[in-house]
């Protein structure tokens, strides 16, 4: 089991938002760069294919916003 001498490291609760954000970056990359393929290759129009932009624009603020919290979380 746990031996009860041993000193628990300390876990950031940021550290899971800090994942997620990272999560959420790579996702949305892999994601809209695979629309963008997939609507070259279909020939969606371009108004579907900006759809697909948008959400990955909000995808990315959501990121930037949640980071900047991480940020000023560890500033004090």
């Amino acid at each position: 089991m746990t031996d009860p001498q041993k000193p628990r490291a300390k876990i950031d609760p940021r550290a899971g938002q800090a994942r997620m954000v990272a999560l959420v970056i790579a996702g949305t990359m892999l994601l809209w760069m695979g629309a963008q393929w997939l609507g070259g290759q279909m020939g969606w129009p371009a108004r579907y294919v900006f759809l697909f932009d948008l959400a990955a624009l909000a995808a990315f603020t959501w990121a930037l916003v949640v980071t900047y919290q991480i940020w000023r979380g560890r500033q004090g």
